[in-house]
């Protein structure tokens, strides 16, 4: 199966242009190196998919050859628990600087701060 037909069953992008825009980009390696979209996906490879500041490491356990449901789609792989665990510390740490009272713009200190604090941890990776 296509990496990019994939990544879109596997509900990791919303369209398959955009999985293949990803690929293309460098955001997501197959077994530690650039790929193609049309590259062909295996059970037991390891992929690295970064969207935005997140980044999870999966490993492949099944195809599917349409897309399906949001719980069907997860048996697909196997998310490893250092890239869980950093998403989630990467979530928390980005919410303690995004908090603001709802309703409200963000001051333009609020904005800057958010802005470099995204920047530094991009430079990081």
């Amino acid at each position: 199966m296509r990496l990019d037909k994939w990544l879109w069953a596997a509900r990791f992008f919303k369209t398959r242009a955009l999985a293949a825009a990803a690929i293309t980009g460098g955001k997501v390696h197959v077994n530690g190196s650039r790929t193609k979209p049309a590259k062909a996906i295996r059970v037991g490879d390891r992929l690295t998919v970064r969207r935005g500041p997140y980044e999870w490491t999966v490993t492949v356990h099944g195809v599917a050859e349409a897309r399906r449901p949001a719980a069907e789609a997860v048996a697909l792989y196997d998310e490893s628990i250092e890239s869980a665990r950093e998403r989630e510390r990467l979530a928390a740490e980005m919410a303690a600087h995004a908090t603001r009272p709802s309703g409200e713009r963000p001051s333009k200190k609020a904005r800057r701060d958010l802005e470099r604090f995204l920047i530094s941890h991009e430079r990081r990776r």
